[in-house]
C-alpha cells in the first residue's frame, strides 16, 4: 500500500510541475499578445501605474505626445489631469520640485 503510494506520487508528482510551468508559459504569451504590447510603435502608450488603494489606482498614459493622468477605480476611468509629453528613459524618475524645501505644503 506504501509502495502504490510513492509510485503515484513519483509519477503525478514531475507531471504536477509541468503543468504549473506550461500554464505559466501560456498566460505569458497570451497577455503579450491579447493586450498587444508593442513597445510603443502605436500612439498610446502606458507609462506608469500606482497603485493608491484595493480597487484604486493612477495610471500615466502618453497619446500623441501628451502624458495623460488616469484615476481608475472599479466603476470606471476619470481623466484627472493632462501635460505635455517629454521623452525620457523608462527607469528615470522626474522631479517635481526643483528645491523641496520651499514647497507651498
Amino acid at each position: 500500500m506504501m509502495v502504490d503510494y510513492l509510485l503515484r506520487l513519483a509519477l503525478l508528482l514531475p507531471l504536477l510541475g509541468l503543468m504549473i510551468w506550461g500554464s505559466l508559459k501560456l498566460t505569458r504569451y497570451l497577455q503579450t499578445r491579447l493586450v498587444g504590447l508593442t513597445n510603443g510603435s502605436g500612439s498610446l502608450e502606458l507609462v506608469e501605474t500606482s497603485l493608491l488603494a484595493p480597487g484604486l489606482k493612477l495610471a500615466v498614459v502618453r497619446f500623441h505626445d501628451r502624458e495623460i493622468l488616469l484615476g481608475c477605480s472599479r466603476n470606471g476611468i476619470v481623466r484627472l489631469g493632462e501635460a505635455d509629453g517629454c521623452e525620457r528613459r523608462p527607469n528615470e524618475r522626474r522631479e517635481i520640485f526643483a528645491n523641496p524645501s520651499k514647497s507651498d505644503f
